[in-house]
């Protein structure tokens, strides 16, 4: 059954409507890199542990610290090779010489449980999910002004200038891609971004249980703006 396939009343014998599950809606968080993409999901997993977070499978090896399952299912070239070929994963790219991607079958489990879930990934595997799962909801995070995130970007001062060059570039297109996603939050402070993403997967939860009842306009999208514009 396709994550995104919606479920609603079924009638009984009798002819009155029984209540059948729903599946929560995928949300999907992109943005440009150094935006904090990982910052705000590290907040969300610590204070809301009711939304479950797509933990993604990759081929790079772990760093210090990281533990498989936690922070990446980490495989070999072989093993993610058999799981593209196999349909396994909802979406992949290749990132600075390694792959990633985002199994599917934790996804639809804990989607066809009705449990909310976020899935963070980069532009690319936005798209992806965008055609493979239409229903799926995009929310793009971006940076309060060009400014900070060449600031964010350039601040550790390590990086040959045409690395920074080719970093920023890449930057560039990907905040022009905005306007491909349904909501826009703006990161100026990391708990606000983390208010409003909650109370995006909860009214998108809501919203998708009274679709099982009822069918509407499609909602228009959105550009939230934070609500607390102090400098975190």
């Amino acid at each position: 059954m396709p994550i995104s396939e919606q479920r609603g009343r079924r009638p009984s014998p009798s002819g009155a409507a029984v209540a059948t599950p729903v599946h929560s809606r995928l949300t999907v968080l992109s943005g440009p890199s150094g935006v904090g993409k990982s910052t705000v999901v590290a907040e969300l997993s610590r204070t809301c542990p009711q939304i479950w977070i797509s933990v993604s499978v990759t081929t790079r090896h772990p760093r210090p610290g990281e533990l498989d399952g936690r922070e990446y299912h980490f495989v070999d070239n072989d093993e993610f090779d058999r799981l593209v070929a196999s349909g396994a994963l909802l979406e992949w790219a290749r990132f600075a010489g390694n792959r990633y991607g985002t199994p599917r079958e934790p996804l639809n489990s804990k989607l066809e449980a009705g449990v909310p879930c976020l899935l963070e990934i980069d532009l690319a595997g936005a798209r992806q999910v965008k055609r493979a799962e239409p229903d799926a909801r995009l929310i793009f995070l971006a940076p309060p002004s060009w400014d900070e995130l060449v600031r964010r970007l350039t601040g550790r001062g390590t990086e040959p200038a045409a690395v920074l060059e080719r970093r920023l570039a890449v930057a560039r297109d990907e905040l022009a891609a905005a306007d491909e996603f349904e909501v826009t939050l703006v990161n100026t402070s990391v708990q606000d971004v983390c208010r409003q993403l909650v109370a995006l997967i909860d009214n998108s939860c809501l919203r998708k249980a009274e679709r099982g009842r009822h069918s509407g306009p499609p909602s228009r999208r959105r550009h939230h703006k934070p609500a607390d514009r102090r400098t975190p």
